[in-house]
């Protein structure tokens, strides 16, 4: 357990290991309603627009990382956002939300609209009804889609090597940086716990899922 010790008290590692949390978890929280939104949004349009803005959503997905990374980097050096959480959360939500939006966007194709409309037909706004109807069905792929969010975030190593630094490092920037200068067995050590760390965020995922379906 030596390396787990040299990772659990050493000051730099845990301060990037709260930075990566609190990242992912604002990513998540700004991805997943940005996503869901948007999905339904999209379900809701024709398909000739439904199509053109898939292409649109899925851009950060198909253009590599390292060109993304730099045209944020450039980005934020004109609006002061370079090595701020602010501009973490922001880029990593950009990453996070096509995942959210094709997973809820699949849960709906296979959704039948028409609860929905007999909700609005009796007097329900449409927030109301996809809050109402919508929203508790098609939940296991809203979690899903959290889920997907906050591990794109936490792993996520090529933007955060531009983007982030100093106090608002990334663990995955202090693991890469550690690998690069030295062979450092606490680096084994972490990826362990970031593997715990993912295998329960998965487990709660599953395990609400569950339960939803079977209060359904």
């Amino acid at each position: 357990l030596r390396w787990y010790r040299e990772y659990f008290g050493s000051s730099a590692w845990m301060s990037a290991t709260w930075t990566s949390l609190l990242v992912a978890v604002l990513t998540t929280l700004l991805a997943t309603p940005l996503g869901t939104l948007a999905a339904y949004g999209m379900h809701c349009t024709s398909d000739r627009i439904r199509n053109a803005l898939q292409l649109l959503v899925l851009m950060p997905v198909v253009v590599p990382s390292i060109l993304v990374a730099v045209g944020v980097f450039h980005l934020y050096a004109i609006v002061d956002l370079n090595y701020s959480i602010t501009g973490l959360v922001l880029a990593h939500t950009a990453l996070a939300v096509p995942f959210v939006i094709i997973t809820v966007l699949s849960s709906l194709n296979n959704y039948d609209m028409t609860q929905e409309m007999a909700a609005r037909s009796m007097g329900a706004s449409r927030p109301q009804a996809f809050l109402g109807i919508t929203l508790p069905q098609i939940r296991f792929s809203v979690l899903t889609g959290a889920f997907l969010a906050f591990i794109t975030s936490l792993d996520e190593v090529v933007v955060a090597k531009f983007i982030s630094g100093g106090e608002n490092a990334t663990i995955t920037r202090r693991m890469f940086n550690a690998l690069r200068d030295q062979i450092d067995p606490t680096i084994a050590a972490i990826s362990t716990c970031l593997i715990v760390v993912s295998v329960l965020a998965l487990a709660a995922v599953q395990i609400f899922g569950a339960r939803g379906k079977g209060s359904t």
